[in-house]
Protein backbone atom coordinates (compact mmCIF):
# COMPACT_ATOMS: atom_id res chain seq x y z
CA UNK A 1 0.00 0.00 0.00
CA UNK A 2 2.67 2.33 0.80
CA UNK A 3 4.26 1.37 -2.24
CA UNK A 4 1.61 1.79 -4.29
CA UNK A 5 1.14 5.79 -2.57
CA UNK A 6 4.66 6.27 -3.32
CA UNK A 7 3.91 5.63 -7.21
CA UNK A 8 0.89 7.42 -6.96
CA UNK A 9 2.46 10.23 -5.25
CA UNK A 10 5.95 10.57 -7.77
CA UNK A 11 3.32 9.85 -10.79
CA UNK A 12 1.47 13.29 -9.70
CA UNK A 13 4.23 15.34 -8.57
CA UNK A 14 5.77 14.38 -12.51
CA UNK A 15 2.19 15.59 -14.04
CA UNK A 16 1.98 18.50 -11.57
CA UNK A 17 5.58 19.66 -12.99
CA UNK A 18 4.78 18.90 -16.41
CA UNK A 19 1.73 20.91 -16.18
CA UNK A 20 3.74 23.73 -14.44
CA UNK A 21 6.21 23.72 -17.38
CA UNK A 22 3.49 23.83 -19.90
CA UNK A 23 1.71 26.52 -18.29
CA UNK A 24 5.29 28.59 -18.09
CA UNK A 25 5.67 28.27 -22.02
CA UNK A 26 2.69 29.33 -22.66
CA UNK A 27 2.85 32.40 -20.67
CA UNK A 28 6.30 33.31 -21.82
CA UNK A 29 4.68 32.84 -25.54
CA UNK A 30 2.00 34.77 -24.19
CA UNK A 31 4.00 37.58 -23.11
CA UNK A 32 5.85 37.56 -26.22
CA UNK A 33 2.73 37.36 -28.27
CA UNK A 34 2.18 40.82 -26.83
CA UNK A 35 5.27 42.48 -26.61
CA UNK A 36 5.70 41.93 -30.24
CA UNK A 37 1.51 43.26 -30.98
CA UNK A 38 3.07 46.16 -28.83
CA UNK A 39 6.38 46.77 -31.20
CA UNK A 40 4.87 45.94 -34.30
CA UNK A 41 2.74 49.31 -36.34
CA UNK A 42 -0.45 48.26 -36.93
CA UNK A 43 -0.66 48.89 -40.79
CA UNK A 44 2.55 46.59 -40.88
CA UNK A 45 1.50 42.98 -41.52
CA UNK A 46 4.38 39.89 -39.64
CA UNK A 47 6.28 39.62 -42.40
CA UNK A 48 6.05 43.03 -44.10
CA UNK A 49 9.55 44.89 -43.56
CA UNK A 50 9.95 48.22 -41.67
CA UNK A 51 9.82 51.69 -43.44
CA UNK A 52 13.10 53.37 -43.65
CA UNK A 53 12.81 56.69 -42.68
CA UNK A 54 15.65 57.94 -45.27
CA UNK A 55 13.69 56.44 -48.38
CA UNK A 56 11.92 60.00 -49.12
CA UNK A 57 14.94 62.03 -48.89
CA UNK A 58 16.66 59.51 -50.73
CA UNK A 59 13.79 59.24 -53.86
CA UNK A 60 14.11 63.50 -53.34
CA UNK A 61 17.84 63.52 -53.91
CA UNK A 62 17.58 61.46 -56.80
CA UNK A 63 15.07 63.16 -58.67
CA UNK A 64 17.13 65.71 -58.01
CA UNK A 65 20.16 64.24 -59.68
CA UNK A 66 17.93 63.79 -62.65
CA UNK A 67 16.68 66.78 -62.84
CA UNK A 68 21.01 68.16 -62.87
CA UNK A 69 21.65 65.77 -65.24
CA UNK A 70 19.08 66.22 -67.59
CA UNK A 71 19.46 70.16 -67.62
CA UNK A 72 23.04 69.48 -68.30
CA UNK A 73 22.82 67.10 -71.22
CA UNK A 74 20.40 69.62 -72.85
CA UNK A 75 22.85 72.68 -72.09
CA UNK A 76 25.77 70.90 -73.80
CA UNK A 77 23.56 69.41 -76.61
CA UNK A 78 22.95 73.04 -77.50
CA UNK A 79 26.33 74.00 -76.94
CA UNK A 80 27.69 72.26 -79.07
CA UNK A 81 25.10 72.92 -81.90
CA UNK A 82 25.45 76.07 -82.01
CA UNK A 83 28.93 75.66 -81.55
CA UNK A 84 29.34 74.47 -84.82
CA UNK A 85 26.85 76.24 -86.84
CA UNK A 86 27.95 79.48 -86.13
CA UNK A 87 29.61 80.48 -89.83
CA UNK A 88 25.78 79.94 -90.91
CA UNK A 89 23.48 81.82 -88.62
CA UNK A 90 25.70 84.55 -87.28
CA UNK A 91 25.76 86.19 -90.81
CA UNK A 92 22.20 86.80 -90.13
CA UNK A 93 22.41 87.73 -86.79
CA UNK A 94 25.02 90.98 -87.32
CA UNK A 95 22.41 92.32 -89.92
CA UNK A 96 24.98 93.11 -92.40
CA UNK A 97 27.15 95.57 -89.32
CA UNK A 98 30.80 95.77 -89.82
CA UNK A 99 32.42 93.26 -87.46
CA UNK A 100 36.06 92.32 -86.78
CA UNK A 101 38.21 90.21 -84.57
CA UNK A 102 41.64 91.61 -83.37
CA UNK A 103 43.46 87.45 -83.28
CA UNK A 104 42.74 84.12 -82.87
CA UNK A 105 42.18 83.95 -78.94
CA UNK A 106 39.31 86.88 -79.58
CA UNK A 107 37.58 83.83 -82.07
CA UNK A 108 37.37 80.85 -79.83
CA UNK A 109 36.34 83.10 -76.68
CA UNK A 110 34.02 84.66 -78.98
CA UNK A 111 32.87 81.04 -80.35
CA UNK A 112 32.69 79.98 -76.56
CA UNK A 113 31.01 82.90 -74.82
CA UNK A 114 28.30 83.17 -77.39
CA UNK A 115 27.48 79.39 -77.47
CA UNK A 116 27.17 79.03 -73.99
CA UNK A 117 25.02 82.30 -73.54
CA UNK A 118 22.70 81.29 -76.52
CA UNK A 119 22.64 77.50 -75.44
CA UNK A 120 21.71 78.87 -71.61
CA UNK A 121 18.66 80.66 -73.41
CA UNK A 122 17.65 77.78 -75.29
CA UNK A 123 18.08 75.32 -72.73
CA UNK A 124 15.67 77.80 -70.51
CA UNK A 125 12.39 76.04 -71.42
CA UNK A 126 13.75 72.33 -71.23
CA UNK A 127 14.88 73.06 -67.87
CA UNK A 128 11.51 74.61 -66.85
CA UNK A 129 9.79 71.61 -68.16
CA UNK A 130 12.03 69.48 -65.64
CA UNK A 131 12.23 71.23 -62.61
CA UNK A 132 8.25 71.75 -63.19
CA UNK A 133 8.00 68.00 -63.09
CA UNK A 134 10.57 68.19 -59.74
CA UNK A 135 7.92 69.99 -58.04
CA UNK A 136 4.23 68.89 -59.25
CA UNK A 137 4.13 66.29 -56.93
CA UNK A 138 4.43 68.64 -53.91
CA UNK A 139 2.02 71.28 -55.29
CA UNK A 140 -1.43 71.60 -54.37
CA UNK A 141 -4.31 71.10 -57.21
CA UNK A 142 -4.95 74.36 -57.56
CA UNK A 143 -1.20 75.63 -57.90
CA UNK A 144 -0.90 72.50 -60.11
CA UNK A 145 -3.37 73.66 -62.71
CA UNK A 146 -2.27 77.07 -62.74
CA UNK A 147 1.05 76.35 -63.71
CA UNK A 148 0.22 73.98 -65.84
CA UNK A 149 -1.87 76.15 -68.31
CA UNK A 150 0.97 78.92 -67.69
CA UNK A 151 3.69 77.17 -69.18
CA UNK A 152 2.97 77.18 -73.04
CA UNK A 153 1.87 81.25 -72.43
CA UNK A 154 4.98 81.69 -70.58
CA UNK A 155 7.09 80.47 -73.50
CA UNK A 156 5.35 82.47 -76.09
CA UNK A 157 5.51 85.61 -74.14
CA UNK A 158 9.19 84.77 -73.71
CA UNK A 159 9.67 84.27 -77.66
CA UNK A 160 7.45 87.72 -78.19
CA UNK A 161 9.92 89.18 -76.04
CA UNK A 162 13.42 88.20 -77.97
CA UNK A 163 11.63 89.08 -81.06
CA UNK A 164 10.83 92.43 -79.81
CA UNK A 165 13.98 92.84 -78.38
CA UNK A 166 16.08 91.58 -81.40
CA UNK A 167 13.77 93.50 -83.86
CA UNK A 168 12.66 96.80 -82.51
CA UNK A 169 15.16 97.39 -80.07
CA UNK A 170 18.53 95.95 -80.85
CA UNK A 171 18.86 97.32 -84.20
CA UNK A 172 17.69 100.57 -83.03
CA UNK A 173 19.90 101.23 -80.64
CA UNK A 174 23.00 99.41 -82.22
CA UNK A 175 23.03 101.60 -85.51
CA UNK A 176 21.61 104.86 -83.77
CA UNK A 177 24.86 104.66 -81.20
CA UNK A 178 26.88 103.56 -84.05
CA UNK A 179 25.77 106.79 -86.07
CA UNK A 180 26.06 109.22 -83.01
CA UNK A 181 29.83 107.49 -82.75
CA UNK A 182 30.45 108.18 -86.28
CA UNK A 183 30.25 111.78 -86.01
CA UNK A 184 33.95 111.87 -84.13
CA UNK A 185 35.45 108.71 -84.12
CA UNK A 186 36.31 105.83 -86.51
CA UNK A 187 33.90 103.10 -85.09
CA UNK A 188 34.87 99.09 -85.27
CA UNK A 189 32.96 96.48 -83.33
CA UNK A 190 34.43 93.57 -82.44
CA UNK A 191 32.39 89.96 -82.46
CA UNK A 192 32.50 89.97 -78.78
CA UNK A 193 31.25 93.67 -78.78
CA UNK A 194 28.28 93.03 -80.93
CA UNK A 195 27.36 90.07 -79.48
CA UNK A 196 27.22 91.12 -75.84
CA UNK A 197 25.10 94.16 -76.89
CA UNK A 198 22.69 91.87 -78.77
CA UNK A 199 21.95 89.41 -76.01
CA UNK A 200 21.88 92.52 -73.52
CA UNK A 201 19.37 93.77 -75.65
CA UNK A 202 16.74 90.92 -76.29
CA UNK A 203 17.25 88.29 -73.63
CA UNK A 204 16.15 90.94 -70.44
CA UNK A 205 12.76 91.73 -72.59
CA UNK A 206 12.14 87.57 -72.62
CA UNK A 207 11.87 88.46 -68.88
CA UNK A 208 9.78 91.35 -68.74
CA UNK A 209 7.37 89.90 -70.76
CA UNK A 210 7.03 87.68 -67.90
CA UNK A 211 5.01 90.08 -65.71
CA UNK A 212 1.55 89.00 -66.49
CA UNK A 213 2.12 85.71 -65.54
CA UNK A 214 3.56 86.53 -62.58
CA UNK A 215 0.93 89.47 -61.55
CA UNK A 216 -1.74 86.43 -62.20
CA UNK A 217 0.11 84.20 -59.83
CA UNK A 218 0.06 86.46 -57.16
CA UNK A 219 -3.64 87.20 -57.43
CA UNK A 220 -3.97 83.53 -57.56
CA UNK A 221 -2.57 83.18 -54.56
CA UNK A 222 -4.06 86.27 -53.04
CA UNK A 223 -1.00 88.18 -52.67
CA UNK A 224 -2.42 90.96 -55.54
CA UNK A 225 -5.55 92.36 -56.64
CA UNK A 226 -6.47 94.63 -59.18
CA UNK A 227 -7.05 97.53 -56.46
CA UNK A 228 -3.70 97.69 -55.46
CA UNK A 229 -2.18 97.72 -58.84
CA UNK A 230 -4.82 100.98 -59.61
CA UNK A 231 -3.35 102.12 -56.48
CA UNK A 232 0.42 101.96 -56.71
CA UNK A 233 0.17 102.66 -60.56
CA UNK A 234 2.30 105.35 -60.23
CA UNK A 235 5.04 103.75 -58.27
CA UNK A 236 5.21 100.63 -60.75
CA UNK A 237 5.98 103.18 -63.48
CA UNK A 238 8.42 104.96 -61.65
CA UNK A 239 10.05 100.80 -61.05
CA UNK A 240 9.70 100.17 -64.71
CA UNK A 241 11.42 103.74 -65.45
CA UNK A 242 14.28 102.35 -63.27
CA UNK A 243 14.24 98.74 -64.64
CA UNK A 244 13.94 99.91 -67.78
CA UNK A 245 17.47 102.51 -67.52
CA UNK A 246 18.94 99.57 -66.18
CA UNK A 247 18.75 96.65 -68.78
CA UNK A 248 18.49 99.25 -71.85
CA UNK A 249 21.69 100.80 -73.50
CA UNK A 250 22.05 104.42 -72.55
CA UNK A 251 19.73 106.40 -74.64
CA UNK A 252 16.83 108.78 -74.35
CA UNK A 253 15.38 107.36 -77.34
CA UNK A 254 15.64 103.70 -76.54
CA UNK A 255 14.32 103.85 -73.15
CA UNK A 256 10.96 105.40 -74.66
CA UNK A 257 11.02 102.37 -76.72
CA UNK A 258 11.14 99.95 -74.00
CA UNK A 259 9.07 101.87 -71.56
CA UNK A 260 6.16 101.84 -73.41
CA UNK A 261 5.81 98.02 -73.51
CA UNK A 262 6.32 97.60 -70.24
CA UNK A 263 4.04 100.17 -69.08
CA UNK A 264 1.29 98.24 -71.89
CA UNK A 265 2.40 94.91 -70.06
CA UNK A 266 1.33 96.47 -66.79
CA UNK A 267 -1.91 97.70 -67.73
CA UNK A 268 -2.68 94.60 -69.81
CA UNK A 269 -2.08 92.59 -66.65
CA UNK A 270 -4.64 94.80 -64.70
CA UNK A 271 -7.05 94.23 -67.38
CA UNK A 272 -6.48 90.26 -66.95
CA UNK A 273 -6.58 90.29 -62.92
CA UNK A 274 -10.03 92.44 -63.39
CA UNK A 275 -10.93 89.39 -65.25
CA UNK A 276 -10.56 86.76 -63.33
CA UNK A 277 -11.39 88.53 -60.08
CA UNK A 278 -15.19 89.10 -61.77
CA UNK A 279 -15.19 85.08 -63.25
CA UNK A 280 -14.42 83.86 -59.97
CA UNK A 281 -17.25 86.41 -57.77
CA UNK A 282 -19.51 85.03 -60.53
CA UNK A 283 -18.53 80.81 -59.83
CA UNK A 284 -18.84 82.63 -55.80
CA UNK A 285 -22.36 83.82 -56.51
CA UNK A 286 -23.60 80.88 -58.28
CA UNK A 287 -22.53 78.41 -55.73
CA UNK A 288 -24.37 80.37 -52.85
CA UNK A 289 -27.41 80.85 -55.11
Amino acid sequence: MVHREDTGSSSGNKDYENKVEMDENEVSHGHQKIKKTVIRPESQKPDQPEDDPFEPLVEQLESLRSLLIKSAVTFVLWFLIIFTTVRWWFPVVSMGADIVVFGPFEVIRFYIRTSAAMSLGLSTPFICWYLWQYVRAGLVDKQTQFLRGSLPVMLGLFLIGLSFGYFVVHPFSYFFLIEMGERNFDVLVTADEYMSFLLVTTIPFGLIFQLPIVVLFLNHIELLDSEIMVKFRKFAYFGLLVITAIIAPPDFFTHIITLLPMIGLYELSIILVRRKEKRTAEKEKSRTA
